[in-house]
């Protein structure tokens, strides 16, 4: 008996990041779309870039999961069209996020507050942070560093 959809998506919300174990897949919204194409369970996962050196991780982590709950007939879809943006982060990411230290995406290009203090007196170390996705950038008052997830 195939399992429901809805219960697919909830598995798949168990499933981490692997560079950010503190959000999942589906907090993220890289997980587009989880539909039954007869008996095979097609699951279609936009990276948050093209270049995302994570991808392939992923997939094998989202195979591994829906395995683990008897799934075997699995087709992932690499969907590059529209691409990712930070406006597919849930709202429960981004409280993830700021609970684990990373600033999340604000439309204002940069931190809203530091994820530790809530200062706002920021300032931006580098353009280039832990991964290609984040930025690098330091609370004035606090003086700790932190990794400001970048608007895409």
């Amino acid at each position: 008996m195939k399992p429901d959809l809805a219960t697919i998506w909830e598995w798949l919300g168990e499933v981490p990041d692997p560079e950010i174990p503190v959000i999942s897949v589906v907090d993220l919204g890289i997980i587009r779309d989880v539909v039954w194409d007869g008996d095979v369970l097609e699951v279609a996962i936009t990276p948050t870039y093209s270049g995302c050196p994570a991808t392939s991780i992923i997939n094998l982590d989202v195979e591994t999961a829906l395995r683990a709950h008897g799934l075997d007939n699995i087709r992932l879809k690499r969907q590059l069209s529209p691409p990712w943006t930070t406006d597919w982060l849930s709202a429960k990411g981004a409280s993830k996020l700021e609970a684990y230290g990373i600033s999340p995406p604000s439309p204002a290009g940069g931190p809203s507050r530091c994820p530790r203090c809530a200062s706002t007196d920021l300032q931006r170390v580098s353009q280039f942070g832990s991964t290609p996705c984040k930025a690098h950038w330091r609370c004035l008052s606090c003086l700790e560093p932190f990794d400001y997830f970048k608007c895409i």
